[in-house]
């Protein structure tokens, strides 16, 4: 059985992080200029060096964008299911050894979100829950799809990496794409942030898009924590994964999203700051490297850099965002997982998206066309 352990093990994060300094304004150049470009022209394209063609970078994104997706951005907001969590994350608020009151919603709060959603006219919805497997388990998550597939033409997850069986019954039941985040790749100090519950398992972790690929789902999403690690390193390793699984599963279809470490409950400060103009960097070096890799970008960024995203390679936009189980109505004071940085409601950001020149889109795909 095919693994991305077995590639990864061929790469060390010294290495990856010498390359990367070593890399010449030449060598990125030369990665601009070619038609088909590879792993190690991603690498250059990450590089210090390459941030002296940001603008050109810039201008290419967008115009690569546009060929392969339009002028369009997809909007979508997430619903969190519960803070309930089994593992202690040195940079999460849903951290077990966090003293806060835990939720889980109930079918009616469920419903109740949703028509919130609704009435704003989302039509896919992230399902977000913390990691604990034997309360908030795969038959809630069953129960919760049953409950809101009728109301949404997209359904999506984040939740616990699961078994690739487990995985199956979801697709079967209509989840459409799952998110899964490494948060880091640094297997050296992962043990440092995750020191307690299943999360501690870095390969367990690391073969979870493998389980989901085999499983068939439709989409899946990657990224990495940034501000956890060295973001040009860690972001190396997401490309690497990302190819990997493009090979081995081409038919699916591939997102990546870039959380920079928030505020919340009890976390760490970023041992790495990451700029605005670094981020947009690294956006450019995904976009000019995989013109088919949806790029999704959340509210844990700010107003300003989201009205100038949405020209620069942004596909997809979570909006009017609440990150606590019950925050569009139910429960508006449960614990948040993070802050927010983009506070604005869906209809500003339609209204934000079109005075950019951009079509908001609220539904993109429906089931019948996978026959789900």
């Amino acid at each position: 059985m095919n693994s991305f352990k077995e590639v990864f093990e061929q790469y060390q994060w010294d290495e990856v992080k010498t390359r990367l300094e070593k890399v010449t304004i030449s060598e990125v150049r030369n990665s601009l200029q070619k038609r088909n470009r590879t792993l190690d022209d991603f690498l250059n394209l990450l590089s210090p060096a390459a941030s002296q063609e940001l603008e050109l970078m810039a201008n290419m994104t967008r115009a690569l964008t546009q060929k392969r997706f339009g002028k369009t951005i997809q909007l979508y907001a997430p619903l969190y299911l519960s803070n309930e969590c089994q593992n202690i994350c040195t940079y999460c608020g849903f951290s077990l050894d966090n003293n806060l009151r835990r939720k889980i919603l109930s079918d009616s709060e469920l419903m109740i979100e949703s028509t919130v959603l609704k009435s704003m006219g989302v039509n896919h919805v992230l399902l977000v829950s913390g990691e604990a497997n034997k309360i908030v388990g795969v038959p809630y998550f069953q129960n919760a799809v049953r409950l809101l597939r009728p109301h949404f033409s997209n359904i999506s997850i984040e939740v616990q990496p699961l078994k690739e069986s487990e995985y199956k019954l979801l697709h079967e039941e209509g989840v459409h794409s799952v998110l899964v985040y490494q948060e880091t790749y640094h297997q050296e100090v992962y043990k440092e942030y995750h020191p307690k519950g299943k999360k501690s398992n870095f390969y367990f972790r690391l073969d979870t898009p493998d389980r989901i690929g085999r499983a068939g789902i439709h989409k899946m999403g990657l990224g990495v924590l940034l501000g956890l690690e060295d973001w040009r390193v860690d972001s190396f390793f997401n490309a690497l994964h990302i190819d990997y699984l493009q090979k081995q599963y081409w038919k699916s279809k591939f997102s990546v999203s870039f959380p920079r470490l928030r505020p919340a409950e009890g976390i760490i400060e970023p041992n790495f700051i990451m700029e605005d103009k670094d981020l947009l960097q690294l956006i450019c070096a995904y976009r000019i490297w995989n013109e088919d890799l949806e790029i999704s970008i959340s509210t844990r960024e700010n107003e300003n850099f989201r009205n100038h995203i949405v020209a620069l390679g942004a596909t997809t936009m979570s909006a009017g965002s609440k990150t606590n189980p019950g925050g569009y109505a139910v429960d508006k004071e449960s614990l948040e997982q993070f802050e927010t940085s983009d506070e604005r409601s869906m209809e500003e950001i339609k209204t934000m998206i079109k005075k950019s020149g951009y079509d908001p889109v609220m539904k993109d795909w429906d089931a019948v066309y996978s026959g789900v």
